[in-house]
C-alpha cells in the first residue's frame, strides 16, 4: 500500500491564547498534520500587543510544521467601512504590510495567502466595491510584490465557490500573479450534498477549467474543508475528512483543530449558528473527537480500517440480504458487554445490528473481531444517542434493542456533567421515544447502575484486615435487594438513574416491553479497563505492563465481580421472558459467592501475574462506595439466572486473554552473593 498522503489543519489562534496554542501544536502533531494554515490578521496585529503576539506565536508553530499564513483583515481605522472587512482606503497599504510581515516572519514560511473567502461579506464587504476593482488592485500589488521577494502566493478561495469571480480574477490579471489557488468546500455542512455539491473532483475540474486560459501553471490546494458534527455525527466528519484527503489536490487543510467555546462570537455574533461552534477535530475542551483519535492512533490508515467495517447509511430499513428476521440492536455494541452480548446472538445465526459512535478508546478493535468472525451479519452504524432523527432511522425495524451505550465513568460525569446528561439521560430518552414511534412494541433492556443507590454511606461497616463488612448481618450474607430506597449522587448515578427510571416508565406509560439491570461490576476478556471505569481489566493491565497501580482509598472497598458470559446470559435470559419481566428492574452481579475487595483482587492478580506490584495510593474518590454487593435473589426467582463462573477462574481466564496483549518489561536480573 502506497504511503497515505499528507494532510494538515486550518487553526486560527486568537490573541493570547497562550496556553491553547502549546496545547493545539502538540496534539495536532501527534495526530500526524505536517502543515498547517493559521490567520495573520493585519487588524489585531495593528494593535499594541499584535506584534509580540505574531512574535511568539509563528517560531512556535513553524518550528512544527510547514506553515501558511493567511494576511487578511483591514485595520478598522484604516478601513473605508470602518471595519475589518473594508477595503484599507489606500489599496496599497495592504501590499505594504504584507511586505512588512514577509520581511519580519520571512523565516517561517515560504507561501503567504491573500486574504480568505473575499466573496464572503463577512470577509470582505464587497458592497463598496460591487465590480471587485478595490481587490483586485489591492491583491494584485501583494502577489506581485511577493513573487519579486520569491514566496509562492496563495489566493485565499471562494465560498461557495463561484465560477464568475474567478473567472474575473483572471480577467482582471488577478491569476497571473497567483501560484496556487485555495479552494473550499463543506459538503454536509455548507455545501448541500443533495443540492449543491457535486464532489472534490467535480469542483477541481471547474476551478482549472477556468483558471487555465489566464495561468496554465495554477496549482490548487484545498484550504478549508470541514464538517461540523453538531449533529453529533462523528463518523460522518471522519468520512468526510478521508473524502478530502482523497480528492485530486496537491494539498489538504482540514478545518478545523478545536471546536469553538460557545462563549466566543462568530463573524456572526454570538451563537448565531451552531455549526461554527462544531467543526474541530476535537471538542472545545480539547477532547478528541473520533476523527482525532483515530488520526493518533495510526493516521488515515487508522481512518480507513475502522470505517470500511461499518455501513455508510442506515441499515435497518429491511432485513438484511438472505435473512427473513429483523435484527437484534445493540446500542454501544462495540463496548466490552456488548460486543460479547452481540457475539452470542451472531453465533446463534441471528443478525445484529451495532450502534457505537467508537468514544472509548480500544472498542474499534472489538468491532474488527466481531466483523472477521461474523461478516455480513453484524453490522456497525457510527450512531450516537443524542442524534434523535438519526436513531429513528436504525431502531424503526429492530426485533430488540439492548440499550448499553452510555458515559459510563464517575471521575468525567463530575468534570462534564452537561456531557453526561447529554449522553446517559437524553441520549436514553431520544432510544426510548425512537422505538416508541416506530408503532412497534420493541423491546429495551437497559443497562443500569448499582450507583442508583447512591454511596450507602448511612450503612455501618465492620473493618476488617483487607475488607469492609456490613453490620448489618442480613445485608452481609445475601447484599443490597432492590428494595434499597433509589440515592443518586454524582452526575453519572444522576444521569443514570434519570434513564433508570425513564425506561422503567415508558413500560407503565406507553406498554413498551422494557427492562432494566441494575450492574455491579462486569469483567471479562474484550474489555479495556482504565483507572476511571473496568478496574480489574485495568489493574490486571497494569499489572502484566510492570506499571504501577493506584489504590483510591483504603483497598477495602467490598464489590462482587460478574464474569461477562454470566452478564450476557442474564441478558438474554430477561429477553426471552421480557413478557413477564416488563416494567422491573433487576439487580446484576456475581453477590455473595463473588465478593471482593480491592486487596484481594490484587492479591490474586500478583499469583497470576508472578510479579511484585507497585501500589500507590490516592484519597478516596467521590461518590465511591465502601461496600456494594448485588442481591440477586429476584433475578433469579423471575427467569432462573444464577452466575456460574467464580471470580478466581474468571480473573484466570481475562488474564489469559490479556497477557497476549501486554507484554511487561523483563525483571532485572538480582546478582547472588
Amino acid at each position: 500500500m502506497s504511503s497515505p498522503p499528507a494532510f494538515g489543519f486550518t487553526e486560527w489562534f486568537r490573541p493570547g491564547e497562550y496556553a491553547r496554542a502549546e496545547q493545539a501544536i502538540e496534539a495536532m502533531a501527534a495526530a500526524g498534520a505536517t502543515h498547517l494554515r493559521t490567520h495573520l490578521s493585519w487588524a489585531e496585529h495593528h494593535t499594541p500587543d499584535g506584534p509580540a503576539w505574531y512574535e511568539w506565536l509563528l517560531p512556535r508553530l513553524a518550528a512544527r510544521f510547514e506553515l501558511l499564513p493567511c494576511i487578511h483583515y483591514t485595520p478598522p481605522s484604516l478601513s473605508r467601512t470602518g471595519t475589518a472587512a473594508g477595503a484599507p482606503r489606500r489599496l496599497l497599504d495592504y501590499a505594504d504590510f504584507v511586505d512588512h510581515c514577509l520581511t519580519r516572519y520571512c523565516r517561517h514560511f515560504k507561501a503567504v495567502e491573500l486574504w480568505n473567502e473575499p466573496n464572503n461579506l463577512l470577509d470582505w464587504d464587497w458592497r463598496e466595491d460591487p465590480d471587485w476593482q478595490l481587490f483586485c488592485e489591492m491583491v494584485g500589488a501583494a502577489a506581485y510584490w511577493a513573487r519579486q521577494r520569491g514566496f509562492t502566493t496563495v489566493l485565499g478561495g471562494p465560498c461557495p465557490f463561484d465560477a464568475h469571480w474567478l473567472r474575473l480574477m483572471g480577467e482582471r490579471g488577478v491569476l497571473e500573479q497567483i501560484d496556487v489557488l485555495g479552494l473550499h468546500g463543506f459538503p454536509g455542512t455548507w455545501d448541500s450534498e443533495l443540492g449543491s455539491w457535486d464532489g472534490w473532483a467535480a469542483l477541481l475540474d471547474r476551478a482549472r477549467s477556468i483558471a487555465a486560459p489566464f495561468n496554465p501553471k495554477m496549482r490548487f490546494w484545498l484550504t478549508e474543508a470541514g464538517y461540523a458534527t453538531w449533529r453529533h455525527d462523528e463518523g460522518a466528519q471522519a468520512r468526510s475528512f478521508l473524502d478530502a484527503l482523497a480528492a485530486p489536490a496537491e494539498r489538504l487543510y482540514w478545518y478545523g483543530w478545536q471546536d469553538i467555546p460557545d462563549t466566543v462570537s462568530v463573524q456572526e455574533g454570538l451563537r448565531f449558528d451552531q455549526r461554527h461552534y462544531h467543526m474541530g477535530a476535537v471538542d472545545a475542551d480539547g477532547r478528541p473527537k473520533l476523527l482525532a483519535r483515530l488520526l493518533a492512533q495510526g493516521g488515515p490508515r487508522a481512518l480507513v480500517e475502522t470505517l470500511r467495517l461499518g455501513a455508510p447509511v442506515p441499515v435497518l430499513g429491511a432485513p438484511a440480504l438472505g435473512s427473513a428476521s429483523r435484527p437484534i440492536v445493540v446500542a454501544g455494541g462495540a463496548g466490552f458487554i456488548g460486543c460479547n452480548l452481540a457475539d452470542s446472538f451472531l453465533g446463534d445465526g441471528r443478525d445484529v445490528v451495532l450502534l457505537d459512535n467508537l468514544s472509548r478508546p480500544g472498542v474499534e478493535e472489538n468491532l474488527a473481531w466481531l466483523k472477521q468472525t461474523h461478516r455480513d451479519r453484524v453490522t456497525w452504524q457510527a450512531t450516537d444517542l443524542r442524534d434523535a432523527p438519526l436513531m429513528r432511522e436504525v431502531l424503526h425495524d429492530a426485533e430488540a434493542v439492548f440499550h448499553l451505550a452510555a458515559q459510563t465513568a464517575v471521575t468525567t460525569s463530575l468534570d462534564a456533567p452537561v456531557a453526561d446528561f447529554e449522553v446517559n439521560a437524553r441520549g436514553t430518552l431520544n432510544l426510548l421515544e425512537a422505538v416508541r414511534q416506530s408503532g412497534r412494541r420493541t423491546p429495551v433492556i437497559f443497562a443500569s447502575t448499582n450507583k442508583v443507590y447512591g454511596n450507602l454511606s448511612d450503612l455501618a461497616m465492620i473493618e476488617h484486615e483487607d475488607r469492609y463488612v456490613p453490620a448489618d448481618n442480613a445485608i452481609a450474607a445475601l447484599g443490597i435487594a432492590e428494595d434499597r430506597p433509589l440515592d443518586f449522587c454524582t452526575p453519572y448515578g444522576c444521569s443514570k438513574g434519570v434513564a433508570d427510571q425513564y425506561v422503567l416508565d415508558y413500560a407503565k406509560s406507553y406498554g413498551l416491553p422494557t427492562a432494566v439491570l441494575r450492574m455491579s461490576c462486569i469483567y471479562g476478556p474484550r474489555q479495556f479497563g482504565t483507572e476511571d471505569q473496568g478496574w480489574v481489566a485495568h489493574f490486571l493491565i497494569r499489572a502484566l505492563r510492570g506499571d504501577p497501580i493506584t489504590i483510591y482509598g483504603d483497598g477495602k472497598q467490598v464489590r462482587d465481580i460478574l464474569h461477562v458470559r454470566d452478564a450476557v446470559a442474564a441478558y438474554r435470559r430477561v429477553l426471552q421472558d421480557i413478557g413477564a419481566l416488563s416494567g422491573q428492574a433487576f439487580n446484576l452481579g456475581g453477590g455473595p459467592a463473588n465478593c471482593v475487595s480491592l486487596h484481594m483482587v490484587l492479591q490474586e492478580i500478583g499469583r497470576l501475574t508472578g510479579r511484585e506490584m507497585e501500589l500507590r495510593q490516592g484519597d478516596t474518590r467521590q461518590g465511591d462506595q465502601a461496600y456494594f454487593v448485588a442481591n440477586t435473589a429476584k433475578l433469579a426467582q423471575a427467569c432462573g439466572w444464577t452466575p456460574r463462573i467464580g471470580w478466581r477462574q474468571g480473573l484466570a481466564e481475562l488474564h489469559r486473554w490479556l497477557a497476549t496483549r501486554h507484554a511487561a518489561p523483563p525483571e532485572p536480573a538480582r546478582l547472588i552473593a
